[in-house]
């Protein structure tokens, strides 16, 4: 059977609105028949607004911080307490699950935004009867410290005291990571290491088209824009349109080989040299360390389900050992363009790992050098 993902958006919830819940259900049902394995539920938690059709209080200019938006966003105007996470979207959540256990196999993860997104991601994921996954926006801010990826992490992870966690740090609403974090420098090898960085955390991941090529943000003329945010906002707010842009699959093609027509938004010219075609000629590009670090975590069971702890290290470094049944491994992140070290406890059981085929850090002793946003894994034994 071919695997299927589709997004439940703007249709579902408009046979909400307009025919039931059940419409919905009768959709989701017919598209689990025809081949579909899971669904990605576009912002679950807005599936209803107050019941007693209250308006949002404005938020102060100071208080205009969110996650996965900026500031100058107009989302970012309102305290958002009535217009998501009400409760009657536990129930209707619970319904989908419901009709997804009648099909072994079938899974929903939602997309989660609320004034606190994590605590509703545990709701949302909590036992049997929920979501099977929940992501946020949370890492898709551009805040770029260890300290404040461990604080999330750990602060999800001690409200999720049952679920099962899902982690991005680039969708289509947010500026690409690449451009995002660590600014423009080195991009290729930040891009690798970003990856490793996000498919090394507790839960499943979310990767957005073109992470995998290591795309840059496009600039987009005010003519071109399609994003009506960014033509209303226009200059103060851009748009969303940046990260928006075609794949470029092959550099030698008329439209990068993405179409024969005319495309959405245009294929920009920088990205022509990241063009599909050309990685996969390139035995070190972003691409093909992309595939070979995800074929390599499929072969760890540690990464695959084992459980977190953060280290403690300064600045720029991350670093985590995540344990299983299986066995332990510890994973170490230089979160910057310059060399790192630092001090880390090891045992005569340490050994470094080097198949995922990143730049890698060594480690002498009890001291760990880390190359320009290099990374360091290596297995353990408990003492």
């Amino acid at each position: 059977k071919k695997k299927i993902k589709i997004n439940i958006n703007l249709f579902y919830l408009f046979l909400i609105y307009n025919f039931g819940a059940s419409q919905c259900f009768s959709f989701q049902e017919n598209d689990i028949e025809r081949g579909v394995d899971g669904f990605r539920l576009d912002a679950i938690n807005f599936c209803f607004h107050d019941s007693q059709l209250r308006d949002n209080p404005a938020k102060p200019v100071e208080e205009r911080q969110g996650r996965g938006f900026s500031e100058d966003n107009p989302y970012a105007f309102q305290y958002h307490y009535y217009n998501n996470t009400q409760p009657e979207n536990i129930e209707f959540i619970e319904e989908i699950r419901a009709l997804l256990d009648k099909y072994p196999g079938a899974a929903a993860l939602g997309e989660i935004s609320s004034e606190d997104s994590l605590a509703t991601m545990a709701e949302y994921t909590q036992g049997d009867s929920r979501l099977h996954m929940g992501y946020s926006f949370e890492l898709l801010t551009d805040d770029f410290t260890a300290q404040y990826i461990r604080e999330t992490v750990e602060t999800l992870e001690n409200k999720m005291a049952e679920g099962w966690p899902c982690w991005a740090i680039s969708n289509h609403d947010v500026t690409r990571v690449v451009s995002r974090w660590g600014g423009p420098e080195n991009s290729q090898q930040k891009s690798k290491m970003l990856t490793a960085l996000l498919c090394s955390l507790r839960g499943t991941v979310c990767t957005y088209q073109g992470e995998e090529l290591g795309l840059n943000e496009a600039e987009i003329d005010y003519e071109q824009l399609q994003d009506p945010y960014g033509i209303t906002f226009w200059p103060t707010f851009k748009g969303r349109d940046g990260c928006r842009t075609p794949i470029p699959w092959n550099s030698n093609e008329e439209k990068a080989g993405f179409t024969c027509g005319s495309p959405w938004l245009p294929i920009p010219q920088d990205h022509l040299c990241m063009s599909v075609d050309k990685q996969l000629a390139e035995e070190d590009s972003v691409l093909n360390s992309f595939k070979q670090f995800m074929n390599w975590r499929k072969t760890q069971p540690a990464l695959i389900d084992g459980d977190i702890q953060f280290i403690e290290t300064a600045e720029p470094i991350l670093a985590f050992t995540r344990k299983s049944e299986k066995g332990s491994m510890l994973v170490c992140f230089n979160l910057s363009n310059q060399e790192q070290s630092t001090k880390i406890s090891r045992n005569d059981s340490t050994s470094m790992l080097l198949e995922h085929g990143l730049a890698s850090g060594e480690l002498r002793d009890d001291e760990l050098t880390l190359p320009p946003f290099g990374c360091f894994f290596a297995t353990q034994l408990e003492q």
